[in-house]
């Protein structure tokens, strides 16, 4: 009995090495030459990233044409105090992931901030809807803790897949604010809608009124264009 006893405990201490190995690797990665090379533009890195002692300059975003190019590094919020969106509006624009999971061992996510308020404090609160090279995306924010609206990423045939690791995808992402509804689509298709009660309240949004900008996932690239916010 006690050699069947130890041989699973053997067993056991295998199979979770990988598990810690896998962590370890997807540990965010700091960035050369990193900073906000983008006029008027600001960032702030997500809570565990500031623990670990990580900040924008871990990461990289910086103005490229008539957009932007990001590359993480920590989590990371972009948004320029100047951009603000109030009432029932639009807010959107077009990823390029160059490289499908070219900084990750996974899929990581990036897209679009609505909702900004309190930017660059520990009290700030915003929502944001991002897309996987995978097909599948998520929506999520800070109020001023995290919080899921979707769970842990949801498929959806309207987001694109990459055609391999390496390969390039392209996503459009919009959030929209309309009457008592906040609603997010990717190519063209609205892939998630909730009431605004949903996502204002204790522990999330201020208001759905507030600063716009861009959210980037940790270990991730994209370039970023066509960032315009319309009134609906």
């Amino acid at each position: 009995m006690r050699r069947v006893f130890e041989s699973a405990l053997a067993v056991a201490a295998v199979m979770l090495v990988p598990v810690t190995r896998a962590h370890a690797q997807d540990a965010s990665k700091s960035v050369a030459n990193g900073g906000i090379m983008a006029d008027g533009w600001q960032g702030k890195v997500d809570p565990q990233e500031e623990k670990a002692g990580k900040t924008v300059k871990d990461a990289m975003f910086m103005k490229e044409g008539a957009g932007f190019h990001a590359t993480t590094g920590p989590a990371t919020t972009y948004w320029n105090p100047a951009n603000k969106a109030s009432g029932n509006y639009t807010v959107k624009a077009t990823f390029k992931e160059p490289a499908y999971m070219g900084l990750n061992s996974h899929p990581h996510p990036y897209g679009i901030v609505i909702g900004g308020n309190d930017m660059g404090t520990d009290n700030e609160t915003f929502l944001y809807c991002a897309p996987y090279g995978s097909g599948t995306f998520i929506v999520r924010g800070f109020g001023p803790a995290a919080f899921k609206m979707n769970g842990g990423g949801e498929a959806n045939a309207a987001v694109h897949k990459a055609a391999a690791k390496g390969e390039a995808v392209t996503q459009e992402v919009a959030m929209s604010v309309k009457g008592d509804e906040v609603s997010c689509a990717i190519n063209g298709t609205t892939v998630a809608t909730y009431k605004k009660s949903d996502v204002v309240g204790a522990g999330k949004l201020k208001s759905t009124d507030g600063v716009y900008g861009i959210r980037m996932a940790h270990n991730t690239e994209a370039v970023i264009t066509g960032l315009t916010m319309t009134k609906n």
